[in-house]
């Protein structure tokens, strides 16, 4: 029996729900405000033998587990002006959220998409873990909820328009937000929304739309916030206007976690014009001053002596032999042929666009805060500990943000920002420069990844896998969940990067007896689970052997990986790329194409890349960089099994090729006396024009399972692995080291001395 086999019968168990029938809540306020009652289904997962744990339970589920008990304090309001309101408790950092959750209202709700307003809640400690944004869960968690909810509201519409029209609710329809009878009468939303409240809770049984007469939902729609984005409107935690909320930046130390030891000049600095206050802090001085420009002014002038960090005198080279000695063992060789070879993964940036930001305003019996943040109640309560407060006088603002993909499941600047504001008194506007978040803040661990592939024939008997890294952080609130289902996980004892580890990592192919194992050392690094977290590196090096086992059983590639594939939604993905991209087609001598899949939270994707290593390409001149090969053309098919907006889900797969292309290629870090040498996203090579691909094209493949599947950091790892894939074809040797670029440092680091540059006065020379 599979996984929705087991959910569907306990739903049809429990009295008054079943597949599309819903329990929801009709809650006592003076306009109609409804919410869904989700009961969670019981699963005996140790009742079903397998060889992975996700196919039994994987990280989605735990997280969508952990967000039903609560399920019925997220409401849908219907409001007098016929507008439709809801708080949505997770964060918006650009995936496109607050679009999908209001075409979910829109869809059960028969009104029009530019009538739905979501917004972001503030942090509810009384959700426990329905706040929490991460692991591509938000649409998997939401969608059955948000849909009751507001199917719950329609119902209640629609017997408040039977009383004001005379009409029975089955001669009524609700179409574009306005009930009609069948003599011509109407009336809107907004006149009824008083009239359909309800003076005590009620709760109420829903049936939600049948597919198939979705006329919203798997339809492409534009984001409902992108007018505001091109024309400056929108807002994040920089543009609000908090009162008297000045400028502030902290000098930080020289190397990873460094301490202030003491301040020569606290007093010329304070003295500084524009300067209103300097401070020691916990993670160095801070300035708060009438601009930033005065801030940088300042915190360049500070004469600090550190004490060492966490990380001192660490580089690359030390991390890599730390992590060969931690590596488990892979067992008694081989006895039949085999394929083996190590992988070394470097450590990557994961600073978002906009940079690491809050907004604090802490007086001596309570703290606001304003910051984008996806885990708001853990954020809360940190706060709450270090200024010494109850948590119930702190009050925290989820703000949109700008990009995220793990960065801002921490509270760094939150926290900070609160830390100041109490020991200055006012309030402060906290923005790290660039170089802070390439050297201070979080970062992809560095791994090494050991595999072995054994081969007899046609058949491939054992696969094994030994992922070492450096250790991930997981205090943002993952932890926590892992922590309240213990009992219920097929994880044993496991610690929290193990538990995550094998919830998220599966086997696609009929490799016979596999295993994967993780062990993680050195807790010395701000690390932190940037987009995909383990899967791209555990993919690529996958990937990599198996176009080796393919090369020894004298097989195809992409025949290959069809060969042993498990099951049909992976094929259909592969095939697709391979039709469209053309695979097998002739290419010149020095380019190649290469083809990868990866499968996770219920969702399958492939992707053909083509690469050009000849050498005119890999040494044309980049100022201040290192060109190297370039991805020429990129195919990407995804199957989702739903896709509540599919103009939404390509957006975010582009986004995905193009980490992976920068994963695989020229992103990453170097480690040099205990600091990390790059300072901004000058020297930080993310995927960039130069080396994107001309052509690029994503297929979103017809809805098969009916309920949407991850998206959010599905196509890393295909994406980074096919990029791997190609170069190896087209040079012949396949790469180990990743990204290939890392060999060469191409630019002249800043010093960490003064912490940051100065603001930059050369732009127009640079202009072309």
């Amino acid at each position: 029996m599979s996984r929705s086999d087991r959910t569907e019968r306990a739903e049809a168990a429990a009295p008054g729900i079943g597949r599309r029938r819903f329990l929801g809540f009709v809650l006592a306020a003076p306009t109609l405000v409804t919410a869904a009652q989700i009961t969670p289904a019981s699963a005996s997962p140790a009742a079903l033998p397998s060889a992975d744990i996700t196919d039994l339970v994987d990280l989605n589920d735990v997280m969508t587990l952990a967000a039903k008990p609560t399920a019925n304090l997220i409401k849908v309001e219907v409001n007098k002006d016929g507008t439709v309101s809801f708080a949505l408790p997770r964060a918006e950092v650009g995936q496109g959220i607050t679009t999908s959750t209001a075409m979910l209202i829109a869809e059960e709700l028969d009104v029009p998409l530019d009538r739905v307003r979501v917004t972001l809640a503030d942090a509810r400690p009384e959700l426990v873990f329905n706040q929490l944004t991460g692991a591509s869960n938000t649409t998997i968690s939401t969608y059955t909820p948000v849909r009751v909810a507001a199917a719950v509201a329609r119902g209640r519409l629609l017997e408040a328009a039977a009383a004001e029209l005379g009409s029975a609710v089955a001669d009524l329809s609700l179409k574009a937000g306005v009930v009609s009878d069948l003599t011509g009468g109407h009336i809107d939303i907004g006149a009824l929304a008083e009239k359909a409240a309800s003076e005590k809770p009620r709760q109420v049984s829903v049936e939600l739309k049948e597919r198939e007469r979705f006329t919203v939902i798997g339809t492409p729609q534009n984001r409902i916030d992108a007018r505001a984005a091109v024309t400056g409107r929108k807002q994040f935690a920089m543009d609000l206007d908090v009162p008297d909320a000045a400028p502030t930046m902290v000098c930080r130390p020289p190397t990873i976690n460094g301490k202030v030891g003491s301040v020569a000049n606290l007093d010329e600095v304070r003295a500084m014009h524009g300067v209103t206050d300097v401070v020691e802090i916990s993670t160095g001085v801070a300035v708060r001053a009438r601009t930033f420009g005065r801030c940088i002014d300042a915190v360049r002038a500070l004469k600090v002596t550190w004490r060492p960090g966490s990380a001192e005198g660490k580089s690359d080279e030390s991390v890599l032999q730390e992590l060969r000695a931690a590596e488990p063992p892979m067992g008694l060789p081989a006895v039949t042929p085999s394929v083996e070879a190590k992988f070394t993964f470097r450590f990557r940036s994961n600073s978002a666009l906009e940079p690491n930001c809050a907004i604090a305003d802490v007086r001596s019996d309570r703290a606001e805060i304003w910051c984008g943040l996806k885990a708001p109640i853990v954020a809360r309560q940190a706060i709450a500990a270090r200024l010494g407060l109850a948590q119930h006088a702190v009050t925290v603002h989820v703000v949109e943000g700008g990009g995220s993909f793990g960065r801002k499941l921490f509270f760094d600047a939150a926290l900070e920002a609160a830390e100041i504001s109490q020991k200055v008194g006012k309030p402060v506007k906290l923005m790290w420069h660039r170089a802070d978040d390439s050297r201070q803040g979080r970062a992809h661990p560095m791994a090494t990844s050991r595999v072995r592939a054994d081969y007899l024939g046609g058949s491939v008997l054992a696969y094994k896998q030994r992922h070492t890294s450096v250790s991930t952080d997981f205090s943002h609130g993952l932890g926590e969940v892992f922590t309240a289902l213990a009992a219920k996980l097929p994880v044993g004892d496991m610690g929290f990067s193990q538990t995550f580890f094998h919830l998220t990592q599966s086997m696609p192919y009929d490799f016979g007896l596999h295993s994967r194992l993780l062990n993680e050392t050195d807790k010395g690094f701000n690390t932190g689970s940037m987009r995909n977290v383990y899967s791209p590196d555990v993919t690529c090096a996958r990937e990599l052997i198996v176009d080796r086992l393919a090369e020894k059983m004298h097989k195809d590639p992409y025949r290959f990986r069809r060969d042993f594939l498990r099951d049909e939604r992976a094929r259909a993905v592969l095939d697709k790329v391979a039709e469209v991209g053309k695979w097998g087609r002739e290419m010149p001598a020095g380019t190649a194409q290469g083809i990868a899949f990866h499968s996770e939270y219920r969702a399958t994707s492939a992707v053909l890349m083509e690469i050009d290593c000849r050498p005119e390409t890999v040494n044309r001149p980049i100022r201040d960089g290192v060109a190297g090969p370039r991805v020429t053309k990129a195919v990407f098919a995804v199957d989702v099994g739903l896709a509540v907006n599919p103009r939404g889900l390509e957006a975010q797969m582009m986004g995905c090729v193009m980490d992976g292309i920068a994963q695989t290629l020229t992103s990453s870090l170097h480690l040099k006396d205990g600091h990390f040498l790059e300072a901004s996203w000058d020297n930080y090579f993310y995927t960039r024009q130069w080396n994107s691909p001309p052509e690029l094209e994503i297929i979103v493949m017809p809805t098969t399972t009916g309920k949407p599947g991850g998206a959010g950091e599905l196509g890393v790892a295909a994406s980074m692995a096919a990029v791997a894939c190609a170069y190896g074809r087209a040079t012949g040797t396949m790469p180990t080291d990743f990204p290939i670029n890392h060999g060469t440092l191409s630019f002249e680091p800043k010093p960490t001395v003064p912490p940051i540059p100065p603001s930059p006065t050369d732009g127009l020379d640079h202009v072309r």
